[in-house]
């Protein structure tokens, strides 16, 4: 055996460690859990975080709180010595995302901004102003301004009912029709749960990708 002594790491217990960053004990578990951080030495059954294991949870933190990564793409970052640096894109591709949504803020801010200095006290019935942003800002854009009341209108109470063919006679059996938001085309309703706004899947898939293209032209 040899007559060195073995060295015991020199660091901080977990609850230390937390504190260091405002954090609780059980986020360092949680991130260990995770991937985030690596489960640090023992000694004692109990955990001692190294000089190195603090500056890898504050790059946790910078990840997590402060630039709002997902774990597992944070764990990217943290674990480093990744030779094809994936852990770049995984950064750039979160900023990204982080753009856009400082990109839809901006814009809600914008809006919300104009819309509390308008002098009416009835912004529907007196604001000038208002079929302009309903165009820019709504899907009532993608409508004809004199097609509005023509696509929108719904049918008269006694044909949104239509009898069930097998047992006309029945009210349970009636079926409540609604129009599609994009096409206005006439469809029927569930009976229960959640209603219907499109008539079909491609409908609302042409509805996103019309709302995309106006976004991404603001």
């Amino acid at each position: 055996m040899s007559n060195r002594a073995v060295r015991a790491p020199v660091g901080v217990s977990i609850g230390q460690a937390a504190a260091l960053y405002g954090l609780v004990p059980s986020t360092l578990r949680w991130w260990e859990a995770q991937g985030v951080l690596p489960e640090p030495p023992r000694v004692n059954g109990r955990r001692v975080y190294t000089e190195t294991e603090l500056r890898r949870i504050g790059l946790a933190y910078l990840c997590c709180v402060v630039g709002g990564m997902p774990l597992d793409q944070a764990a990217l970052v943290t674990a480093g010595g990744h030779r094809n640096r994936e852990w770049q894109a995984a950064v750039r591709r979160h900023a990204e995302l982080v753009e856009a949504q400082i990109a839809r803020l901006r814009n809600a801010l914008g809006y919300l901004s104009h819309l509390s200095f308008c002098p009416d006290d009835d912004v529907v019935r007196e604001c000038p102003h208002l079929d302009g942003e309903l165009a820019t800002h709504t899907p009532r854009g993608l409508v004809a301004a004199d097609a509005l009341v023509t696509a929108r209108s719904f049918p008269h109470a006694h044909d949104r009912l239509r009898r069930n063919e097998i047992s006309p006679s029945r009210d349970e059996n009636l079926v409540p029709l609604g129009r599609c938001a994009v096409c206005a085309g006439e469809f029927a309703q569930p009976a229960h749960g959640r209603k219907r706004v499109y008539c079909s899947p491609a409908c609302r898939q042409r509805r996103y990708r019309t709302t995309a293209r106006r976004q991404s032209a603001q």
